[in-house]
């Protein structure tokens, strides 16, 4: 079965929906959605892609991130991708959505319009899916931004783009619950 992802315009208005490796390949515009998890001790749980991931392998990056299927609703998408990758669920809440474009070295291209959810767990029951999650580690938020500044190579394109909003904009993360 074909995993149809949902194509949008720059307003975020469905278009239409096209296969998620096709859809990569021609570039096309489509809605996803990335989860940052938090705790209450002011720690980020990041995650090291799998090395065999289409793209970005063996990168840091938030705890989860992907694309709702066509006719699928953005939040139910993320509470389902939590799930299947992290192995556990917690509340959600939308703190802003942004785009981007960018292409790998494998000719695959991200042209996304992402929405950012933030999520408050605070447990260490955390149960990664082995093939999407290489090793994960909840890290102190402050250490987490400087990581990414001095070991910028380390970290996905989107999650380095994340942080950056989240310092420029002064986002506090720590806010939303």
């Amino acid at each position: 079965m074909r995993n149809f992802i949902i194509l949008v315009d720059d307003n975020d208005k469905v278009v239409g929906k096209e296969d998620k490796l096709l859809t990569h390949k021609n570039g096309l515009q489509h809605r996803a959605f990335s989860v940052l998890i938090i705790n209450d001790k002011n720690q980020m749980l990041i995650h090291k892609r799998n090395s065999a991931k289409y793209h970005s392998g063996s990168l840091w990056t938030n705890a989860c991130c992907s694309h709702p299927v066509h006719e699928e609703d953005l939040i139910e998408a993320a509470h389902r991708r939590l799930k299947e990758e992290m192995g556990f669920n917690c509340p959600l809440k939308e703190v802003f959505s942004f785009k981007y474009y960018y292409k790998f070295d494998n000719g695959l291209v991200e042209n996304e319009y992402d929405h950012v959810f933030v999520g408050l767990y605070n447990s260490n029951l955390v149960h990664p899916d082995p093939t999407e999650v290489e090793s994960y580690k909840w890290i102190d938020y402050d250490l987490l931004l400087e990581d990414v500044e001095n070991n910028n190579e380390e970290y996905t394109v989107w999650f380095k783009k994340i942080i950056k909003r989240l310092v420029q904009d002064k986002i506090d993360i720590f806010e939303v619950f």
